[in-house]
Parts: C-alpha cells; structure tokens; sequence
C-alpha cells in the first residue's frame, strides 16, 4: 500500500513513543503496524477504498501518534490516543477491562473506524467499529481482515 507522502504528520514516532502507547493501552502492536506507522503515521492512502461484503468503505485517514496531541490542533484529534478518549466507552464491552482491545487506527468518511481487535487472537484482526450502531459498553462490529497486512493488500493499487 502507498500514502500520500503530503499527508504524513511529523514528527514521526519512535520505537520508545511507540512502546509507551503500547503499554498506555496494554497491548503489543504487530511489527507490520509498527512499521507503517513509523513511516507513515497518519498519512492518507493512496488507494482508500476497500470493499467487504459488497459493501464500499473510504478510509479518510490513518490515526496517528504524537507525543503532544494539544501542540497540533489539526492531527491532534486524529491521535490514537484521543480518539479512544472520545469513543473508549462504546470500544469495549467489558467495563473492567484495563487497557484496550479494540484500537481504533483509520478513520473511515462514515464516521467509522478501522480497529485493530486484539479480543480472540494474539495477531489482532482488523475490524470495523460502526459508530452510530455502538452504545457504551455495547460495541457493533465487523470482521473486514484476519490481519494488518491483509488489510493494507485491500488498499492496493
């Protein structure tokens, strides 16, 4: 999968940013996310539409992350991070959980997100969180990609 390389918000995240997001949420990346967001945190792809169950999606953009979200009001609310703060509670549907399982990473035109679901394998799959469909503690999903590298093949040219 290409990007726009125009879109990619600096700085980018290093290994040592990356590892205390991980631990912030309590989950481990798949090196193929590492990679991409390393060099393409935030970027638009190229190719941004991908179809599942001859249903067409447009992914708007890829999360990002920052180390300081409030110095940049444009991709700050595109940060991880201050996504799941907006959306945390309608993410999960255990409200004990500490950390997250469900890692929203693009936001789609609908309002939706791309998420990595880290709920039934180690190699997380990747889903599609639908935000109008989802309450709190009561989230509304879809399977669209056993995994990351599965997904970014969707987007393909």
């Amino acid at each position: 999968m290409r990007v726009d390389v125009n879109t990619i918000v600096f700085p980018l995240p290093n290994n040592e940013l990356l590892e205390v997001v991980e631990r912030s949420l309590r989950v481990s990346f798949p090196e193929t996310y590492r990679s991409f967001i390393k060099e393409n945190n935030g970027a638009v792809p190229n190719t941004n539409k991908f179809s599942y169950n001859q249903r067409e999606n447009i992914v708007e953009k890829f999360l990002c992350i920052l180390n300081d979200s409030e110095s940049d009001p444009i991709n700050g609310w595109y940060d991880i991070e201050v996504t799941i703060t907006q959306i945390g509670d309608r993410l999960t549907d255990n409200e004990d959980l500490v950390g997250m399982n469900v890692v929203p990473i693009a936001a789609l035109f609908s309002g939706d997100f791309i998420c990595l679901d880290f709920r039934e394998t180690e190699e997380p799959a990747v889903i599609i969180w639908f935000n109008e469909d989802s309450e709190e503690f009561s989230p509304v999903t879809q399977k669209v990609a056993p995994n990351i590298l599965e997904f970014f093949e969707m987007l393909s040219e």
